[in-house]
């Protein structure tokens, strides 16, 4: 059955009055800055940032023993978000023992913070990985959260005055690691 144009009526633009495709063109432009706006009006950026003090945390290790930030003060801090199963955390936890092997003057230390994962597995993943620095659990997922985690693995490098001074969203390379140990450690 055919379709005749009178049962399809077009609208031309050209017929349309001035200030309807005016507003229309203006419209979108109009809700975008509206949209700017309102974010830059909020004033904070979520998660730890570079520069600031890193969001304090009191969580409990995967054998129940407390992990408090606070009592790291003094000493370079890596703060790793990981899970086992996360295929990159499995790549950079031997760059991680390596670089507290490498720094132990420097009283480097590592904190692992458990993302979305089941503490029977993050036991086993640090076993067969030889990781024996202490991995905490975030039931909440508030620590995530104050850091503004989307996935592991992420880490973040916390100088020994508890301020940030790296972050690294993804996986760590050697060459990433050197040059986030570097800023951290004041040897760049």
């Amino acid at each position: 059955m055919a379709v005749t144009a009178a049962a399809h009526p077009r609208v031309e633009l050209r017929r349309l009055p001035r200030g309807y495709l005016v507003a229309a063109a203006l419209l979108p432009v109009l809700l975008l800055m509206l949209l700017g706006v309102s974010l830059a009006g909020r004033g904070t950026v979520p998660g730890a940032q570079v520069g600031a003090s890193a969001p304090a945390f009191a969580l409990s290790d995967l054998n129940g023993r407390p992990v408090l930030l606070s009592d790291l003060r003094g000493r370079p801090v890596i703060v790793n978000f990981w899970a086992s199963w996360c295929g990159p955390c499995v790549r950079e936890f031997p760059l991680l023992r390596q670089a507290i092997s490498d720094h132990a003057g420097d009283r480097l230390t590592v904190v692992g913070i458990v993302f979305h994962d089941r503490s029977e597995n993050a036991r086993d993943f640090m076993s067969q990985m030889g990781a024996r620095w202490p991995a905490a659990m975030d039931p909440s997922d508030d620590v995530a959260q104050r850091y503004g985690i989307i996935g592991p693995p992420e880490s973040f490098f916390v100088d020994g005055n508890g301020i940030v001074v790296g972050h690294q969203i993804g996986e760590l390379t050697a060459r990433d690691l050197r040059a986030q140990l570097a800023t951290l450690l004041g040897k760049e």
